[in-house]
């Protein structure tokens, strides 16, 4: 590309595994080992509020542990690049870890949460999280005990920021997808969106995603090795 694009990125699980986070769906994956219907729904919490604090506790201590890999170097490196020159990179991302932010990614949006947030569901407060939740936790707003939550969307939950997801893809250049699984919507369904307006959708992939056949630019190996070889192709 000469000039500086407009480029729409969506990072998914695969992004983040070679920074030892476990990915979700593959064979090995975390809901091979937790019934996702006990840890990661509002129905879960309801009936086992402690186990599901038990699960994302050990979720945040993995993030915690974790440093951002070469895949995560490279987009913001091309992040910086493109602001310099005029572009732009939208970054939107499944992951509910902080490895984006933590290799400088600046625009940035999470449509699964953040799980170094916790939000009240008593009175609607997020805030930055750290430490452990557990059902005895406070809110440091509205001081009611039992309320607190990871920040995260679970299943039965509507994804956040999709009006303005979708507004970034109307004005993109290139649509890329990175570690998906093409499984999960509708993060699954922004390949087509792009693609029936004409924009050119690229994935990178450690192996063909559910969805792969609707992307026209399709590469696959080590997201460490494939992101930032992509990334220094399409803008030095």
């Amino acid at each position: 590309m000469s000039a500086a694009p407009h480029i729409v990125v969506l990072t998914g699980a695969g992004v983040s595994a070679e920074s030892g986070l476990s990915t979700f769906r593959d064979k090995t994956g975390v809901w091979t080992k937790y019934d996702w219907r006990e840890v990661a729904t509002p129905e879960g919490f309801a009936a086992n509020p402690a186990l599901v604090h038990s699960f994302y506790n050990q979720r945040r201590h993995d993030v915690v542990e974790a440093q951002p890999n070469a895949a995560h170097k490279a987009l913001s490196a091309l992040e910086a690049r493109l602001e310099a020159s005029g572009g732009r990179l939208t970054l939107v991302t499944q992951n509910v870890d902080d490895l984006h932010e933590r290799a400088g990614s600046r625009r940035l949006i999470h449509m699964h949460g953040e799980i170094m947030k916790s939000r009240c569901a008593i009175c609607g407060d997020v805030k930055p999280c750290t430490e452990d939740i557990s059902t005895e936790s406070l809110c440091v707003s509205c001081k009611a005990p039992g309320g607190m939550r990871p920040h995260v969307v679970w299943f039965g939950e509507m994804p956040l920021y999709l009006d303005e997801i979708a507004e970034a893809i109307a004005r993109a250049d290139l649509f890329v997808s990175i570690g998906t699984s093409g499984n999960v919507y509708p993060a699954a369904g922004f390949v087509a969106e792009a693609s029936s307006i004409g924009i050119p959708c690229t994935e990178l992939n450690l192996e063909p995603s559910e969805n792969a056949y609707a992307f026209s630019d399709r590469r696959y190996g080590p997201a460490g090795e494939i992101v930032p070889r992509w990334a220094e192709e399409i803008f030095p």
